[in-house]
């Protein structure tokens, strides 16, 4: 079967219907990897070549699903396997409402996902041990996250607060009644 024909067969299974599907309760046989890709920036490739209709994307989107270090699209009769650089998503925009403990932190996705940073979707900072660089993530559902975008990322470190955590000084943002440490304070 090539992979044209999979993605065909792949779109034929889908539901119709918002949001995401409940993958997690699909357990298909697997159909093989297709030549598809999702770059660290959240352009999704197929092909090699980017797929240009947003609302292609964000139907694939919804039937995304990760199983340990593998990234799968699933229907309830059909999986397949794809690549992922860093992340499925990238939060790409900040909104921010109110201000300290009080303060709401929602973000939106590169496929209009809209999240508010809290109990349900925690962010976390990785920092990037030969270069020292920061990569914060955010949780959209289950166990996929949305790498922050740059941009973003300094909006947050402009609303950063200090708190001190275990006996250390740290750096980071309130949202949802929850402070997420974003990094030690110099």
């Amino acid at each position: 079967m090539t992979d044209s024909t999979k993605t065909s067969d792949l779109l034929a299974q889908l539901p119709k219907g918002k949001g995401p599907a409940p993958v997690h309760l699909w357990n298909p046989d697997f159909c093989g990897d297709i030549d598809m890709r999702i770059a660290r920036d959240g352009t999704w490739y197929y092909m090699g070549s980017p797929i240009g209709r947003k609302p292609m994307v964000k139907l694939f989107s919804n039937i995304i699903r990760r199983d340990g270090d593998d990234y799968f699209l699933v229907t309830p009769v059909e999986k397949v396997g794809i690549k992922v650089d860093d992340a499925p998503f990238v939060a790409v925009t900040l909104d921010v409402e109110g201000q300290g403990e009080n303060q709401i932190l929602r973000f939106t996705t590169q496929v209009e996902d809209q999240l508010e940073a809290g109990p349900e979707h925690p962010l976390r900072v990785v920092i990037d041990a030969q270069t020292q660089e920061p990569a914060p993530y955010l949780l959209v559902r289950s166990n996929l996250e949305a790498l922050v975008h740059r941009n973003v990322f300094y909006q947050l470190v402009e609303l950063a607060v200090s708190r001190q955590i275990n006996g250390q000084n740290w750096l980071g943002v309130w949202s949802g009644g929850v402070f997420f440490p974003i990094g030690l304070e110099p």
